[in-house]
């Protein structure tokens, strides 16, 4: 988790730099054949260098996003987890509690839906 170590330290809130190593770090550690990457100014996870999912953070909020495909198949749920969205990502507000249920089952897709993918985002 080193290459967080910056992106991190940049988080001035330390609950929210806190909520944000621990997903990370949960990540990392459910998923450790994913790549943690910096890439775009944010930290992201990859599978065969292509994008699995990614991650923002501003002062209201946490922003997950795993691409439309990923957005589009769970959107319902995201929606019953009570997480507002848009068509590329989804926000996690600092006070709520996070899914991380429907975050593995979001991964597990992508990283099945772009197993055969050989570009970093899907066309």
């Amino acid at each position: 988790m080193d290459v967080f170590a910056d992106y991190l330290a940049g988080v001035k809130d330390p609950l929210h730099r806190a909520r944000t190593e621990e997903v990370l770090g949960w990540i990392a550690q459910k998923f450790p054949r994913l790549v943690p990457i910096i890439a775009w100014k944010q930290p992201m996870f990859t599978d065969h260098d292509t994008y699995i999912i990614g991650f923002s953070v501003s002062k209201q909020h946490m922003a997950v996003a795993p691409e439309r495909a990923g957005m589009t198949h769970f959107a319902d749920d995201i929606e019953q987890a009570g997480y507002d969205r848009t068509d590329l990502l989804f926000r996690i507000k600092w006070g709520s509690p996070v899914n991380y249920e429907l975050l593995e089952r979001i991964i597990h897709f992508n990283i099945a839906d772009k197993a055969d993918c050989s570009t970093f985002w899907r066309k």
